[in-house]
């Protein structure tokens, strides 16, 4: 597949998970990767391994986020790996999946829980577009990973639910301010996701059971449930869609 053959794509978040589902997806469709990650390197290596393997294209970009510097430190590592390929400084597809939970209701957050929360999820994303509008290309795309906690309540996930509604309201915002560059900027949902990111979540066959009847499917979502609805929002079939927040949680909460 060449739907995305000549794009780069840098993949925030993608050594693992539902970012590595996504980093290997859009490279089978054609584009290069930044393969994005804070600490895990040989996940993230591994990451490009899978996607050399299958023939794609695909280098690694360590930057912790939330973190002062951050963005900054990114893009310098992102133009880096561009330029020993031979590559333009450009970006085509900024996918904002990178991400973390610290569970716990009202009574159990702290300050330090909410920044680091705040930081990673809301500030990142913002500034990571900002500082990177002169490296994206007319026409490109910005999609952000959100939750579907944002929609059906999560008392245990309180700042997670806080910082994923505060990813919605900058992607309806900027899909206005991009839009005359044809630049579109999109949000996807998930659900509950199997990953080995959240394996201890569902740590006895019962609990899993419980959390996949809560899809109409009766299933768990996959990594790939997600990956295949970035590369739809990644692609051109895609033009006509901006400002939106696509849920992909199999119909949770229905």
């Amino acid at each position: 597949m060449n739907a995305l053959k000549g794009r780069t794509a840098l993949v925030t978040g993608s050594g693992r998970g539902i970012g590595r589902a996504i980093a290997c997806r859009l490279a089978a469709d054609g584009a290069l990767i930044a393969v994005h990650y804070g600490s895990d390197e040989a996940s993230a290596r591994r990451t490009v391994e899978l996607i050399e393997d299958r023939g794609g294209r695909a280098f690694a970009v360590c930057a912790p986020l939330g973190v002062p510097g951050d963005v900054e430190a990114l893009y310098e590592r992102f133009d880096s790996g561009l330029e020993r390929l031979g590559e333009p400084a450009a970006l085509d597809i900024l996918v904002n999946n990178a991400g973390f939970n610290v569970r716990g209701g009202v009574a159990d957050v702290t300050p330090q829980d909410f920044d680091r929360l705040m930081a990673v999820h809301a500030k990142a994303p913002l500034f990571l577009v900002q500082q990177g509008l002169s490296r994206l290309r007319e026409g490109g795309r910005v999609i952000n990973i959100s939750s579907a906690a944002t929609r059906v309540g999560l008392p245990s996930s309180l700042v997670y639910s806080m910082a994923k509604s505060a990813v919605e309201t900058l992607t309806h915002t900027l899909a206005k301010e991009l839009g005359p560059r044809r630049i579109t900027v999109n949000c996807v949902a998930p659900g509950f996701v199997k990953t080995d990111l959240n394996k201890r979540r569902w740590s006895t066959p019962e609990e899993e059971a419980a959390h996949a009847a809560l899809s109409v499917f009766g299933r768990m979502g996959h990594p790939g449930d997600i990956a295949d609805i970035v590369a739809f929002l990644a692609s051109d079939d895609s033009r006509w869609i901006t400002g939106q927040c696509i849920d992909a949680s199999g119909g949770t909460g229905l």
